[in-house]
């Protein structure tokens, strides 16, 4: 059987060279990433003519304030870029596994809610033990509530893109009710939390608004791309995207419980998210704290190809964008929300990209 699936796979593929066959993944990874990079800059353009507007002056307006100087980079850029990093490499753990977490949202929010309550209470520790309690229980947070769909996967065969998807509704009015009951400020005026104390407030880099968040995303990047390039459990779990019985062929594992640490994994992983935006940006919970992270972070993780280094750079591009709208709305006075036009485009063009990869998976899944 293990000789029928490999035989799925071109006999030029399987009989190329270790450099032959790097560099046919960076083409097929590189090629794709420019495509869409090009179509994205000319759709921009071409939407932002066709309404009216100067192209060249608002593209101007984006760049500055996206990359044009080391505050906006610091500042803005890597600010927006930490949370939708560290969302896409959960997104793409899962992914990896053959499982489809749509619940990156939710996931945040889990996170963001226990790295509050748990930061409130840490104003006489050390900084360290104390933004390390408030990250600890924001993965902890992320792995409780994947668990339902997690059990309702394995249990009754739900489908866990539903089931995630779902829970992130959930999870925003759990929000909701925080802010204006257990967790809200001591006047009850406001619907927010306290401000945490500054023994869990993240580092910053000394002039900028880049806190430590993001060095925690470069980490998380590092070992992902350890864990799926340098282990045989990273082999399997790559295993599992191409379907159960390539599992069972290969690494002769339960495909269900690859599926579920894959997922739970991938929730703890996102839950990391809200904590550094809590730690870092906001000092406090709030409703629509996010805005849209989670949705925003699939585009970046499948831009990247679910490659961990690559999710940094996608994770940048698309923070960009953001940190470039608002310029692009202060100084040539083009609306913010174009920028989710580009990111439509973005999404379109890596379905269509994709197809051929994912009928390719199929083949030998049925194998």
């Amino acid at each position: 059987m293990a000789k029928k699936v490999l035989t799925r796979i071109p006999k030029e593929e399987r009989e190329e060279t270790p450099l032959r066959r790097r560099l046919r993944v960076a083409r097929h990874t590189l090629l794709p990433v420019l495509l869409i990079v090009v179509t994205t800059l000319l759709v921009l353009g071409a939407t932002l003519s066709l309404a009216g507007y100067d192209a060249g002056q608002a593209g101007a307006a984006l760049w500055r304030g996206a990359f044009g100087s080391w505050h906006a980079i610091t500042s803005a850029t890597l600010v927006r870029a930490t949370p939708l990093i560290i969302l896409a490499l959960g997104f793409a753990f899962a992914l990896r596994g053959g499982a489809l977490n749509i619940g990156g949202e939710g996931q945040f929010y889990a996170g963001a809610i226990a790295a509050a309550a748990v930061g409130l209470h840490v104003a006489t520790w050390p900084a360290g033990l104390a933004i390390g309690a408030t990250w600890t229980a924001a993965f902890v947070a992320g792995v409780v509530w994947i668990s339902v769909p997690v059990l309702l996967k394995l249990r009754f065969g739900v489908l866990e893109a539903i089931s995630t998807l779902l829970l992130n509704f959930v999870a925003e009015a759990l929000v909701s009710w925080m802010v204006q009951g257990p967790l809200q400020e001591p006047t009850h005026i406001y619907p927010q939390s306290a401000t945490i104390p500054e023994s869990a407030v993240l580092p910053l880099l000394p002039g900028t608004r880049l806190h430590a968040g993001f060095a925690l995303a470069l980490v998380l990047a590092a070992v992902l791309w350890f864990v799926f390039s340098r282990t045989r459990w990273g082999f399997h779990l790559r295993a599992a995207s191409y379907g159960p019985r390539v599992v069972e062929i290969i690494s002769r594992r339960n495909v269900g419980g690859m599926l579920a640490v894959a997922l739970l994994v991938s929730g703890g992983i996102s839950a990391l998210a809200g904590a550094t935006e809590v730690g870092g940006v906001s000092r406090a919970l709030y409703q629509n704290l996010s805005p849209g992270y989670g949705f925003t972070a699939i585009a970046v993780a499948l831009l990247a190809r679910l490659r961990p280094g690559a999710i940094i750079l996608s994770g940048v591009f698309f923070g960009g964008l953001e940190a470039g709208a608002a310029a692009m709305q202060r100084d040539a006075g083009v609306p913010a929300v174009v920028v989710y036009v580009v990111e439509a485009v973005v999404i379109i063009t890596l379905l269509l990209i994709e197809a051929r990869g994912w009928r390719r998976r199929e083949a030998l899944a049925g194998a």
